[in-house]
C-alpha cells in the first residue's frame, strides 16, 4: 500500500504544480500584460450597449536596426449616442450638438424620432476635447462612450500589403493584404471582449497544453519604413512625370525573399477606404495581376542557353535586323541590323530580339521549356498575401508552333505577376535558387512566445557558375549600355536589364500599337547581391523606352540602398 501510494502522490503533485504554473502565467498575462486593457474595460462609463470596444493585434514594420514601427494599430476616441426616449426637443438638442461636432440634420432628427429604440449612434471618432464639451452640456438622452478603431499611421504607405479592416455583411475582419492573410492571429475576442475575469484566465489553457486554434499575436513584417517611403516617393515622381496608368516597384533580398519595400499606384488610404469609389484599387497588382514585361525576360533565356552549353557571351551570329519564323517577320526594336559578328553580350546590351531568337533555336524547344519552367514562372510564388495568381504561359510553352517559342524568347506572350518575375530574376544572382517572397518574418504571440517564420528555397536548372556568368553579362549592360555607359558605379557592380513591351489588347486581341509597359530590374552588389529592385510602368506617356523612364529612378534607389545600409564596395 505504502509503496504504491508514494508514486501516485508524486504524479498527482506533478500535475498540480504544472497546473499551478499555467494558472499563474495566465494570471500574470491577464493582470500585468493586458492589465491596462481590462482596467479600461472595467470602467463602465466606456461600456456601450450597442457594440464592444474593438481590439486587434498590431502589424509592425521593422527598421534596419530591428526597432519596430506600428504599421497597423489601434487608436481610441469617443462616440456620441442618444437615447431617443429621453429627448423631448430634438431640434434644440441638434442645435447644441452641431456647434461642437458636424452632424447631419435630417439623419439626427430621424434617429431622435425612433422612440422605441433606447440607443442610436450619431457620431464616431470624436476627439477628447469635443467629447468633454458635449459631456459638459449634460443633455438628457445624450451620452459619450469611448471607442477604438483600426488606425494606419502611414496612411497610404504600403496599403496594398497591409489591406484594411472592414465589414463583410455583419462580420468585421481583415479585408485584403496582411489584415486578411493573418486575420486569425490578429483577431481579438471577436465575440465579446467583456469576458469574465476567470473565463479569460482559463480560456487558453487548452491551447497552452494541447494543440488548438491559432493563437492571438502581433505581426512583424520585413518591410523597412525608410526604404518603403523612398520607393513610394520615386514611384510617385515617375507616375506624375509620365502620366502613367499603373505603376509599381519591389525591393527584395534575393537570397531569402524578404521584401523591404512593396508598392503600386494608384493606391489608397486604409484609414478612409470607404471613400474609395473604384474598389478595383484594393486589388494588389503586384501579386494578383499579370503583364507581359518583354525584354527583362531575356536574361532568363540567355542564362538557360549558357547553362545548357549552347552559347557563351562571345558566341556570334549575323544580325540582319529581322528574322523570319514560320512566315512571320520578327524585328529588332529599331528594325536595324548590326551585321555579322554580333555577340551574345551585345544581344543583351542592345536588347536584340533577333539575337534571342537565335538563342532559342540553339537551345531547342524542349530545353527552352524545361529551363524556363524551372524558374517557377508558371507557378505561384507562395507569397504570404491573399489572392496570388500564377503566370500565364502554358499555351506558349506547349504549342507545336515554332513562332510561339521565338516570341517567348524576347518576352512576348509570357504574362507574369511582378512578384513572380522578381523571384525568377533573383535566381540569376543568388546562385540559381528560387526563394519564397514574403512580407512577414515573425509572429509575437500574446502568451509571450514568438514564431520566426522560415521559407524554403528550391534549385532552378542553372548552376552557380551560370549565375556568376549571367551576372557578369548584366553588369556589362549596366557599365556600357545604360545611359551610354555613364550610369556605371565605379565602386559597385550592378547587374541590370530593361524591358519595353507592347500592352496586350484584352478586348480585341493582339497588341496596342501606342501603349507599352516599361520595366527595369537590377541586383547588387552583383556577385553577392543584397538587393533586387524591380520597377514597372504601364502606358507611360511621351517616353519611348524603359531606359528613358527608369534609368535615373533606378540609380537613385540603388544609391540610397547602398548608402542607407552602408554596403561595402565590391570593386
Amino acid at each position: 500500500m505504502k509503496s504504491s501510494f508514494l508514486p501516485r502522490s508524486r504524479i498527482i503533485l506533478f500535475f498540480v504544480v504544472i497546473f499551478a504554473l499555467v494558472l499563474l502565467s495566465r494570471l500574470f498575462f491577464v493582470q500585468i500584460v493586458r492589465g491596462d486593457l481590462y482596467s479600461e474595460i472595467a470602467d463602465r462609463q466606456y461600456a456601450t450597449p450597442s457594440s464592444n470596444i474593438y481590439e486587434r493585434g498590431t502589424i509592425y514594420f521593422e527598421q534596419k536596426d530591428g526597432a519596430l514601427v506600428s504599421a497597423a494599430t489601434q487608436t481610441s476616441g469617443f462616440k456620441l449616442a442618444i437615447n431617443p426616449t429621453k429627448i423631448t426637443n430634438s431640434e434644440i438638442v441638434y442645435d447644441k450638438l452641431s456647434k461642437i461636432v458636424t452632424i447631419d440634420h435630417d439623419n439626427f432628427i430621424t434617429k431622435a424620432s425612433t422612440k422605441n429604440d433606447p440607443y442610436e449612434e450619431i457620431a464616431n471618432r470624436i476627439s477628447k476635447t469635443n467629447a468633454d464639451a458635449i459631456a459638459l452640456l449634460k443633455l438628457p438622452g445624450v451620452s459619450i462612450f469611448k471607442e477604438k478603431w483600426r488606425f494606419y499611421p502611414g496612411n497610404n504607405m504600403s496599403s496594398h500589403a497591409l489591406g484594411f479592416v472592414g465589414y463583410k455583411g455583419n462580420e468585421l475582419g481583415g479585408r485584403y493584404g496582411l489584415e486578411r492573410q493573418y486575420n486569425d492571429v490578429l483577431t481579438r475576442n471577436a465575440d465579446n471582449p467583456y469576458v469574465n475575469f476567470f473565463a479569460e484566465v482559463f480560456s487558453n489553457l487548452n491551447d497552452t497544453l494541447f494543440e488548438g486554434k491559432e493563437r492571438e499575436g502581433n505581426i512583424v513584417t520585413t518591410i523597412e519604413p525608410q526604404v518603403q517611403g523612398f520607393l513610394e516617393k520615386k514611384i510617385s515622381e515617375v507616375k506624375d512625370k509620365y502620366q502613367i496608368d499603373s505603376i509599381g516597384g519591389i525591393i527584395m533580398n534575393p537570397k531569402d525573399g524578404s521584401i523591404y519595400a512593396f508598392t503600386s499606384k494608384p493606391d489608397f488610404n486604409p484609414n478612409t477606404f470607404s471613400q474609395v469609389k473604384n474598389v478595383s484599387i484594393f486589388t494588389n497588382p503586384l501579386v494578383e495581376s499579370v503583364l507581359e514585361f518583354g525584354s527583362v525576360v531575356k536574361p532568363l533565356v540567355m542564362a538557360s542557353a549558357i547553362d545548357a552549353g549552347v552559347v557563351t557571351a562571345d558566341t556570334k551570329y549575323n544580325d540582319k535586323g529581322s528574322v523570319i519564323v514560320e512566315k512571320k517577320e520578327i524585328f529588332n526594336f529599331d528594325k536595324k541590323a548590326r551585321g555579322p559578328g554580333t555577340s551574345m553580350q551585345e544581344v543583351l546590351n542592345q536588347s536584340l530580339n533577333t539575337g534571342m531568337v537565335f538563342v532559342e533555336q540553339k537551345l531547342g524547344k524542349e530545353k527552352f521549356r524545361d529551363y524556363l519552367l524551372s524558374f517557377g514562372i508558371k507557378n505561384k510564388t507562395g507569397i504570404d498575401l491573399p489572392n496570388e495568381t500564377s503566370g500565364l504561359i502554358s499555351g506558349i510553352l506547349t504549342s507545336p508552333r515554332e513562332i510561339e517559342y521565338a516570341n517567348a524568347a524576347f518576352g512576348q506572350g509570357i504574362a507574369l505577376t511582378p512578384i513572380g518575375l522578381t523571384r525568377a530574376l533573383a535566381s540569376l544572382g543568388n546562385g540559381g535558387m528560387l526563394v519564397v517572397p514574403h512580407v512577414v518574418k515573425e509572429i509575437k504571440y500574446n502568451d509571450g512566445t514568438s514564431k520566426i517564420i522560415t521559407y524554403p528555397t528550391t534549385q532552378t536548372k542553372i548552376s552557380k557558375v551560370t549565375s556568376q556568368e549571367i551576372s557578369r553579362m548584366l553588369v556589362t549592360v549596366m557599365d556600357k549600355a545604360i545611359k551610354g555607359g555613364t550610369a556605371k558605379l565605379d565602386h559597385f557592380s550592378v547587374a541590370v536589364k530593361t524591358g519595353t513591351a507592347q500592352v496586350a489588347d484584352s478586348v480585341n486581341g493582339g497588341y496596342y500599337k501606342d501603349r507599352h509597359t516599361h520595366s527595369f530590374f537590377g541586383y547588387f552588389p552583383a556577385y553577392d547581391p543584397k538587393f533586387i529592385v524591380f520597377l514597372y510602368a504601364v502606358n507611360p506617356k511621351g517616353v519611348p523606352y524603359a531606359a528613358n523612364t527608369w534609368a535615373d529612378p533606378f540609380l537613385d534607389i540603388t544609391k540610397f540602398l547602398l548608402n542607407y545600409y552602408n554596403v561595402s564596395p565590391d570593386r
